[in-house]
């Protein structure tokens, strides 16, 4: 990882802003974003398939973009038992939930005799968006086609980049498992496009959920009114507060966690303890060599003078505030 130590001292906000400039802000592709989407809309699937080449396989010819019914079978039957079992116990539970949340319709009689009827109505077309380019996401699939499914959405689709070649086997149960039948090889910005604006060989969709990186995150911002997305998510991120008897090594193993997840995370332990952020520094050094796709992360070891909760929750407070600013700063 890319470790900075700092100092907890003098103005929040400009600690925080030391911190959060450890990693890109997410309107830093804005403009390239830009780009992409609009070559999309101007040139469908011919851009799709040379930006799948140029980001996702290396320049190699990336393969068909629709899956077929035989892989995504032959993708279940090569799932282990055990990730199978864990997937379906996952898309019980996900039902379970989206069940609970549908509402009924709702009456409502106004004092001047109106009547009304709040009513929850499924789109008819919807798309999630699955990571693939660090690890494969089995979770985002069940997660979102479940409740899809469940909330009665007539067409599910599934996006993913074919990330060294091809999308993730285990991604392709899923969407079996899932009872998804229309997935495409698609990632990054270009797929966010496709999905709002069709092409050729991609209809459109009514809405596009699932998480990604910046390019994927500004993509839905720009094409939110044309489609509904489920939100501005930002990088994972995560704060580590510790003394010196604070567990080193599980620490480090939760930074490494939130890590994994690539450059735009940023994570941070703070501690009054110096000692305490070396052995953290030392244990994530030692469990990332194992973990080769920490090695762009960000982390912050930051030495705070005490264990003030309040203090420490300021600057967090102003990170965060930060982030989001960031986030959803209008359009220009």
């Amino acid at each position: 990882m890319r470790v900075e130590r700092l100092r907890l001292e003098g103005d929040p906000r400009a600690v925080a802003a030391r911190v959060r400039a450890l990693a890109p802000a997410p309107r830093s592709v804005e403009d390239e974003v830009r780009a992409l989407v609009a070559r999309v809309r101007e040139e469908g699937d011919a851009a799709v398939h040379e930006l799948t080449r140029r980001f996702d396989t290396a320049g190699a010819e990336p393969p068909p973009p629709r899956v077929g019914p035989e892989e995504l079978a032959a993708a279940l039957a090569g799932l282990a038992p055990t990730l199978r079992a864990a997937l379906e116990l996952a898309a019980e539970n996900v039902a379970a939930v989206a069940r609970a949340g549908m509402a009924a319709d709702h009456e409502v009689t106004l004092g001047q005799g109106q009547r009304i009827v709040l009513r929850e109505l499924p789109v008819r077309r919807a798309a999630i968006y699955a990571p693939g380019g660090r690890a494969p996401y089995p979770s985002t699939v069940v997660m979102g086609a479940v409740t899809a499914r469940t909330a009665g959405v007539e067409q599910v689709v599934v996006c993913a980049p074919p990330a060294g070649g091809d999308v993730h086997a285990t991604t392709l149960a899923a969407c079996a498992l899932c009872g998804v039948t229309e997935v495409h090889r698609m990632g990054g910005a270009q797929a966010i496009a496709a999905l709002a604006y069709g092409t050729a060989s991609v209809e459109a969709v009514d809405v596009v959920v699932g998480p990604g990186n910046r390019y994927v995150t500004e993509a839905k911002r720009q094409v939110f009114g044309r489609v509904g997305i489920d939100g501005l998510a930002g990088p994972s991120e995560l704060v580590v507060v510790l003394d010196q008897a604070g567990d080193a090594h599980l620490a480090a193993l939760d930074l490494l966690a939130q890590g994994e997840h690539g450059p735009d995370s940023l994570v941070a332990a703070l501690s009054p303890d110096p000692g305490a952020l070396d052995a953290v520094a030392a244990a994530m050094q030692a469990a990332a060599g194992a973990r080769p796709t920490v090695q762009p992360a960000p982390c912050a070891l930051v030495e705070t003078a005490d264990l003030d909760g309040a203090r420490l929750l300021e600057v967090a407070r102003e990170a965060v505030r930060q982030l989001v600013a960031l986030i959803t700063e209008p359009l220009g």
